[in-house]
This record gives C-alpha cells, sequence and structure tokens, in this order.
C-alpha cells in the first residue's frame, strides 16, 4: 500500500491530523517533537458508490478502500544539517509516495512555534527550502560519483549527468524536482529526491478563521498548483467524540458542510494518483485502490497473489452502467459488460469479476 506523509513545521498540527484520519490515539502535546518515531494508520476513503453496489449487489458487507498515513516528526530550519530531528525526519520523507503539508494559520499563546509566531508563507518556505537543500545534496553527491564514468565518454553516465545538472540548477533556483521535464524526473527516480513527491497543504486554521493568511495560502498554491484544504483541525478531531447524527448536525448548524478529513483524504488519494476498482463477490462489495495504469492481471493480485499468477480474463462493467441496468444480469443482456484480458488498464470505476485457474 503506497503512503502519505503528513509533514510540517513542529506544532503546526500534524499529529491532529493524524489522528483524526486515521481515529488513532496518538500523543499531542503543546511543544515541539512530541513525534519522534513516526506513526502509521490507515484511513478510509469516503465512497458513496459503495453503497448503491451493495444495495445491487445485495451484498451484507461493505470495505471501502484505505490510505496508508504516516505522522512524520516536525521539521526545522536546518533540517538538511541534521538540526532538531532533521535527518530522521528527511529519511522518513524519502519513503512516503506523496505528502500533506501542514501549515499552521492559528495563534495560540499556549502552543509553542519554533519560529517564534505563525506566518504561513513563511513557515512554507522553511519546510520547502530544508526539502530542496536536501536534494541539491542528493543530486551533488550522485554527480560527484557519476562524473569519473562521464568523462571516460560512458554514454549512460554522461546522459545522467546532464540529468542531474539540470535538476541541480533547478533546485537551486528554489524549483522543486517534480517541475522537470518528465525525462529527467524519470532518469532520477531512483534518488527518490524529496521534492519530487506530489503534495498538498492543509492549513490550520482556528475555528471561524478566514483571514488574509489563508487567502495568500490559496494564491501560492493555485500559482503552484498544489491542492489546498483549509481545515480547523482541532474541532474536526473533537468531532470525533461524537455520535455520527450529533456530529453532522454541529456541521450543519456550524455551515461546515463535508467533513474536512473526507477531503483531506481524497486529496490524500488524488496525490497519489490512484483509481478505484470495485469487486462483489461473496455478498461483500469491495473498493480496491491501485495506481493509474495498472494492468489487470496486477490489479487481481491486489485482492490475492493466486488471482494474478491464474488470471484468465477480467470481466467488466463500468458503475453507471450497471447502475442503470440494475443487476449483473441485466447489464449482461444489455451488452454493457466487457471481456478484457491482460493488457487491460483498470479505470476508474470499474466493477469487475475476475476468472483465474487456481
Amino acid at each position: 500500500m503506497l503512503s502519505v506523509g503528513i509533514v510540517g513545521l513542529p506544532n503546526a498540527g500534524k499529529s491532529t491530523l493524524f489522528r483524526a484520519l486515521t481515529r488513532a490515539r496518538v500523543p499531542v502535546a503543546p511543544y515541539p517533537f512530541t513525534t519522534v518515531d513516526p506513526n502509521t494508520g490507515v484511513a478510509v476513503v469516503p465512497d458513496d458508490r459503495l453503497d448503491v453496489l451493495a444495495r445491487i449487489a445485495g451484498a451484507e458487507r461493505v470495505v471501502p478502500a484505505t490510505v496508508r498515513v504516516v505522522d512524520i516528526a516536525g521539521l526545522v530550519r536546518g533540517a538538511h544539517r541534521g538540526e532538531g530531528l532533521g535527518n530522521r525526519f528527511l529519511a522518513h520523507v524519502r519513503e512516503m509516495a506523496a505528502l500533506l503539508h501542514v501549515v499552521r494559520a492559528f495563534h495560540h499563546p499556549e502552543v509553542a512555534h519554533v519560529e517564534g509566531h505563525p506566518d504561513p508563507l513563511r513557515d512554507i518556505g522553511v519546510v520547502e527550502t530544508e526539502l530542496l537543500l536536501a536534494d541539491l545534496e542528493t543530486v551533488q553527491r550522485r554527480m560527484e560519483r557519476v562524473e569519473p564514468r562521464a568523462r571516460t565518454g560512458d554514454a549512460q553516465a554522461r546522459a545522467e549527468r546532464a540529468a542531474l545538472e539540470e535538476a541541480a540548477r533547478a533546485l537551486d533556483s528554489g524549483r522543486p524536482a517534480r517541475t522537470l521535464p518528465a525525462g529527467v524526473r524519470e532518469a532520477l527516480r531512483p534518488l527518490r529526491l524529496l521534492t519530487d513527491k506530489p503534495v498538498a497543504y492543509v492549513v490550520n486554521v482556528a475555528e471561524g478563521q478566514s483571514d488574509g493568511a489563508v487567502q495568500a495560502v490559496r494564491a501560492l498554491a493555485e500559482e503552484r498548483g498544489v491542492p489546498v484544504v483549509v481545515a480547523c483541525l482541532k474541532v474536526e478531531d473533537e468531532l470525533l467524540d461524537l455520535p455520527e447524527e450529533e456530529a453532522r448536525a454541529y456541521r450543519d448548524v456550524a455551515g461546515l458542510g463535508e467533513g474536512v478529513l473526507d477531503q483531506v483524504v481524497r486529496t490524500g488519494y488524488r496525490l497519489l494518483d490512484l483509481v478505484t476498482f470495485f469487486t462483489t463477490e461473496s455478498r461483500e462489495v469491495r473498493a480496491w485502490p491501485v495506481p493509474r495504469g495498472t494492468r489487470a492481471p496486477q490489479a487481481a493480485g491486489a485482492i490475492h497473489s493466486d488471482m494474478e499468477r491464474g488470471f484468465v480474463r477480467a470481466e467488466v462493467v463500468a458503475f453507471d452502467d450497471l447502475v442503470r441496468a440494475g443487476s449483473w444480469e441485466a447489464a449482461w443482456q444489455a451488452g454493457k459488460v466487457r471481456l478484457e484480458g491482460r493488457d487491460y488498464q483498470v479505470r476508474e470505476g470499474d466493477v469487475i469479476t475476475f476468472r483465474f485457474h487456481v
């Protein structure tokens, strides 16, 4: 399962977000570095299609898709040189497939801030600068190793050196690796550069807060093409202790609408570039997340390795077509069920029955 890492300065609200997303009980305190070793949990991805499929299939059990979430220790200025928990922080970030960057916008006299006071744009800059500098060091170290072979005329080494030089120029000018051309990013993928990972900002505000700082983050996010979610994580965390009906009533009265946490989970899901397919077997409807472009045998392998090894074919119907037909049988009769082979790439919303040899 791919992982989304929660990053940010200490006391930004990372552990509160993790606890709310995963319903896990982890330490939260008003001082830096409560989190030393990363906490790992699973967040449920909300999907209304599951209930619809359950009614069609007469299923007794519904299993939603999930995303692994990792709460990583806070980063401080100088982390790329090992300040604070920098070395440990950066090592954990490197293992993530995508990042949720929690940005503190609320003021609270009893919650310390490592920079003295919250300033969302400055704080974003601190974290992103540390990631850039760490990546620049990684690229420079790799260049030192590649250079001797490149000087001998080794074609592969010369191509890698060119990619490294382009990356170094971008990083040195403040541009993350994710902005590099696709070919350069692919050549450098083994380095697992920190700034090559997709990222979203989660702006942690006080209840009812909507000020210039929030708008500034929105403007920055739009400029960079980064998703942004604004949340009062303290309220979201407290609502988890209420019965679902009471929490819904509070949201209605407060005008909160859909739970922000659902938005955050879906944002993480999109950052990982996952698609969802469904199965409706054994009185169970289940959502399965797989990376976009996954072929049918590998999708079957997400269910069980024996299904991938013995894959014969996939019987596929689009969610909307199945809903319109009202049943698998009707979908077959309407010609909406397709027989797909090994090269088929699973699409968002596919409902699939896999046929395989045991």
